[in-house]
């Protein structure tokens, strides 16, 4: 009986296939095709490598040129030691495979019979490795010959699968947790081998998974995390973070150097926290990396944000910036002069507001600057600047040298010290409007904030038009979200009206409960929406202001406005069926003042 390995017929060459669907350029192929004669591999690699295409379009291409299924998680076997036991009986060592990067096992859900025998399954980087194929053809003759029932039982047949490199990386790692677990960590020591081990091609494409991963599920940060036997790789998706990937502590140091090279930092330092930057380049899309390194116990704890330059901002009313909150926003965006600020953390969408701020406004009789750091979305018509700390060009100098450029309207990317906020409030004073962002807790603690870094009351009160805070709460997916009813949500808008809150009782109130289905990854929610308290500075607030009155006394004049916090705010959208009161609590807690 002949060996039924899949044969793979090779019709039209991947680079022509790619192209005839419009996934790649011919400048594309030929960058990727340089590369593969300098550094070998295959050209889906390459072209991976060079951010000209997703791995899912690649395998999806792939699947039609080699009439190769893709493996799904489903396939894999649940046995931990599957892989190195089928090793085993096919009589290769572990290290083989390894060094083949390809890991086999046998059907479970199939009990070999004279009639029936097992199927060999078989992943790999390189599918169409001859010498691969031609072992393995070897091998499985062998352990059939040597069988009881003999090659007249039958012998398996082999499938060949394509896979995803985080797939093929999980794999392998179950191999080599069983020949590296008694290794120690000396090796990864010397630092010229650590820059070798960095520039190992199943290093790059391992980060490079990373980033195509981070990419497709539309995560903010990637977070690689080292612990005593394990590192651990986290996606904050929507805000909330996702643990993708657990990985042998022996592949960290590389992967670590990996990343640390790409953002043009020190690899050889893992005691002091590090910070670096690099622009990338994925399926044609330019994204930007801020990098932070800090050291930990067992390690370091490396931490990528992507900003996409390219991606498609929300409208105001995308981002849940509607009714009064849109309303008094709008009005303060149209103020000739004066200061606004958006208050929040990292994270909590204050940049988007801006930008979507700057379009509205941008009419084309004004003269629009920012200076940003970074610049995290390119606005057609509007000059952005980019600060240089390591040459002394931070925000102050920058917003010096911009209001020499007859600017109308400025955006300053963050007030962190006293001398920004002085000049951006002189230039609200003489006539410019000026738009930026603050870490605070909220909207009026803006003011305290203020006053901290040295700007007096009564430059507050003078240049200050509008102050606005926000977080991003987790949208629910309307795929599979269910009404139902609510008596704690009910009891909360009650106790909201007896506090003061000037609720706008929504048209029907709809409770709904996040369920879980394949279009939000089963966690009930997809994408986000802002929840936000705004308030206008009108004279009694000013006043207010410039004779240092309390904390309690601001919020009850801004209360006599209308002014409702973020937890009320937030109710509002939960009452509304937009997100649940669960995931305000989670993003705001209970605080309503």
């Amino acid at each position: 009986m002949n060996f039924q390995s899949d044969s793979v017929t090779i019709a039209t060459p991947l680079g022509e296939m790619l192209k005839n669907r419009g996934l790649i350029s011919d400048k594309d192929l030929a960058q990727a095709l340089a590369m593969q004669a300098e550094v070998g591999g295959l050209l889906g690699q390459a072209l991976q490598r060079l951010g000209a295409i997703t791995e899912e379009a690649l395998l999806e291409t792939l699947t039609d040129q080699l009439d190769l299924p893709v493996a799904a998680a489903h396939m894999l076997p649940e046995n931990t030691n599957a892989f190195t036991d089928t090793a085993r009986e096919l009589n290769l060592p572990a290290a083989w495979f390894l060094a083949h990067r390809a890991v086999a096992w046998f059907d479970p859900a199939v009990v070999e019979t004279a009639d029936m025998p097992q199927t060999l399954f078989v992943i790999s980087a390189d599918p169409l490795n001859h010498s691969l194929r031609e072992r393995l053809d070897v091998e499985v003759m062998r352990r059939a010959a040597k069988s009881e029932k003999g090659i007249t039982g039958g012998l398996p047949k082999v499938v060949y699968l394509l896979a995803t490199n985080q797939m093929v990386d999980m794999c392998l790692t179950r191999i080599q947790r069983s020949v590296t677990d008694s290794e120690e960590d000396d090796e990864f020591a010397d630092v010229s081998r650590l820059r070798e081990m960095a520039e190992e091609a199943p290093v790059i494409d391992f980060v490079n998974n990373l980033l195509a991963t981070a990419m497709k599920e539309n995560a903010s940060d990637v977070h690689v995390e080292a612990f005593e036997h394990s590192f651990v790789v986290r996606y904050r998706i929507d805000g909330v973070l996702h643990t993708r990937q657990t990985q042998s502590r022996a592949r960290f140091d590389a992967i670590a150097s990996r990343i640390k090279l790409i953002g043009g930092m020190d690899i050889a330092e893992r005691r002091l926290p590090q910070d670096g930057r690099h622009t990338v380049r994925f399926a044609g899309n330019d994204i930007d990396l801020r990098i932070s390194s800090v050291p930990s116990t067992w390690g370091e704890s490396l931490v990528m944000r992507l900003l996409r330059k390219q991606s498609e901002l929300p409208d105001l009313e995308g981002l849940g910036l509607t009714g009064r909150t849109g309303d008094i926003l709008d009005e303060v965006l149209r103020s000739p002069n004066g200061v606004m600020l958006v208050t929040g953390p990292t994270g909590s969408g204050k940049s988007t507001t801006l930008y979507r701020g700057l379009e509205t406004i941008d009419d084309g009789y004004r003269k629009i600057i920012t200076i940003e750091d970074p610049v995290e979305y390119d606005i057609e018509g509007i000059t952005q600047i980019q600060v240089k700390p390591e040459i002394g060009y931070d925000f102050a100098n920058g917003l010096r040298a911009i209001l020499r450029q007859d600017p109308d309207v400025i955006m300053v990317g963050e007030i962190r010290d006293g001398e920004t906020a002085r000049i951006a409030a002189q230039a609200a004073l003489t006539g410019h409007f000026v738009l930026s962002t603050l870490h605070t807790n909220s909207a009026l603690a803006a003011v305290t904030r203020l006053e901290d870094i040295g700007l007096e009351p009564f430059l507050i009160g003078a240049s200050v038009r509008g102050l606005m805070a926000q977080r991003l709460v987790r949208r629910l997916c309307d795929h599979c979200a269910v009404e139902e009813e609510s008596d704690v949500g009910e009891a909360l808008l009650t106790q909201a009206e007896k506090d003061g809150a000037p609720l706008s009782a929504p048209l029907r109130r709809r409770w709904r409960a996040a369920k879980g289905c394949d279009a939000c990854e089963n966690t009930g929610y997809r994408g986000r929406l802002a929840v936000a308290e705004i308030i206008k500075l009108e004279d009694e607030l000013r006043e207010a202001i410039v004779t240092g009155a309390s904390a309690h006394k601001l919020f009850s004049i801004a209360r006599e406005q209308g002014f409702l916090t973020l937890f009320e705010d937030g109710l509002q959208k939960a009452a509304e069926g937009l997100t649940t009161i669960a995931e305000v609590r989670r993003v705001c807690g209970d605080d309503a003042g």
